[in-house]
């Protein structure tokens, strides 16, 4: 079954054109990302699925409700937990959580199961009346995941979940997440390796969609190998490379990219014949930045980027 069904969205900021005809599928019960690096719009459609920014042009359907007709609909059914700390630091653990099921309508017997139940599942009882500034970024983390869930929500938006996190924190919050088996996940990230985790994404540049579908079939889709020359002078490089063994490489930067299915096998010819021209030769199988690249012509993160 389908928990949101987006089509044609369009979205400006004055003159600046933030999104341009995304369109795209979730499947319930999925965990979905929205893969892109800073200026993709993913912040942004991050924003309208969460009701913050209103849907200027196209149609979004979230669990068969109207996301331009019936907000306030949708806003009962979702769940948001933002980048920035959403959690009052003087206060305690649990006293966030009482405040925060209050802004959600629950009260009394039902909240205090409600919290007790989701301190469990995230492992942090034993911390419930610590002050949230005394905790460390991952278990904050998982009081914003808890504030998140208050509501029973069965839609999940997190937008850049894992930031400021160690590798065990990330695991444990990944961990949780797929815990939850009837809860739609829609995670927004930079992060590639963290883009593999899940069951679907969207990749996402200068506000369109580049690459849709399952992580490994993305991978897959390009074939072969690919092969990283670093050099110096890349462009006239390329020329010869491309004159001498008939395949044309991409110039990024300075490094020429080379995608064949028998990549390896053009290793030793190429140093024999360039080897003076050459700084370093590296190979591997094709990953979702490489996806990027071939459908954008860039890199993910260029020189100089954050």
């Amino acid at each position: 079954m389908t928990a949101i069904e987006a089509r044609g969205i369009h979205f400006s900021y004055g003159s600046r054109k933030a999104l341009a005809d995304v369109a795209f599928t979730v499947e319930r019960g999925a965990m979905h990302g929205f893969l892109g690096p800073n200026g993709s719009g993913k912040s942004t459609l991050f924003k309208i699925l969460a009701t913050i920014l209103p849907l200027q042009q196209g149609e979004v359907r979230l669990l068969d409700l109207d996301l331009r007709t019936q907000v306030a609909a949708v806003r009962q059914r979702i769940g948001v937990v933002f980048q920035s700390p959403a959690l009052d630091q003087k206060l305690t653990v649990r006293q966030n959580l009482v405040y925060g099921g209050h802004l959600y309508g629950l009260r009394g017997r039902e909240l205090r199961t409600r919290i007790d139940s989701l301190l469990a599942q995230t492992g942090i009882t034993d911390r419930q009346r610590d002050r949230v500034g005394d905790l460390s970024g991952g278990l904050k983390r998982r009081v914003e995941l808890c504030k998140g869930l208050l509501p029973s929500p069965d839609v999940i938006l997190l937008d850049e979940p894992t930031t400021g996190l160690d590798p065990g924190a990330r695991k444990d919050l990944w961990q949780f997440l797929r815990s939850q088996e009837e809860l739609t996940v829609l995670v927004s990230t930079h992060l590639i390796d963290e883009a593999e985790l899940l069951d679907q994404i969207t990749i996402l540049d200068l506000g369109a969609v580049v690459a849709a579908g399952l992580p490994r079939e993305l991978r897959e889709s390009l074939g072969g190998e690919v092969l990283q020359i670093d050099c110096d002078e890349p462009s006239p490089l390329g020329k010869e490379i491309q004159e001498r063994f008939g395949t044309e490489p991409l110039v990024l930067d300075r490094s020429l990219r080379l995608q064949a299915k028998d990549a390896h096998r053009l290793v030793g010819d190429l140093v024999d014949a360039f080897g003076d021209r050459i700084r370093r030769v590296s190979l591997s199988h094709p990953s979702l930045e490489d996806v990027y690249i071939q459908k954008t012509g860039h890199r993910f993160w260029k020189d100089g980027a954050g």
